[in-house]
């Protein structure tokens, strides 16, 4: 399971963020999406940790906490949902019954 950490400055590396999250425990990976046409940071993160202890640990002490002039959003990663290329699941286009 990962940790999601949201409202990142643009300035973030994956060398600060992990540092940030090593001191609840150990950091198995840190990932940074970027903007496809600016290369720059899209301002979240996801962080995996060693254990759920350590991922519990880190989610209470650093959600709300400020860092880098913002207040972190962080809490457990949701799955990525599948999208659908008709935009919702109600069966028409747009979502709007046609009856």
């Amino acid at each position: 399971m990962s940790v999601y950490v949201g409202n990142l400055s643009y300035e973030v590396t994956e060398d600060t963020l992990n540092a940030v999250f090593a001191e609840y425990g150990s950091v198995k990976r840190v990932q940074l999406p970027t903007d496809r046409e600016t290369g720059r940071v899209r301002g979240f993160g996801f962080v995996e940790m060693g254990t759920d202890a350590e991922e519990t640990a880190a989610i209470e002490a650093l959600d709300g906490a400020e860092w880098m002039g913002r207040d972190l959003k962080v809490n457990k990663a949701k799955p990525k949902e599948d999208r659908n290329s008709f935009g919702g699941s109600r069966g028409s286009f747009g979502g709007r019954n046609r009856y």
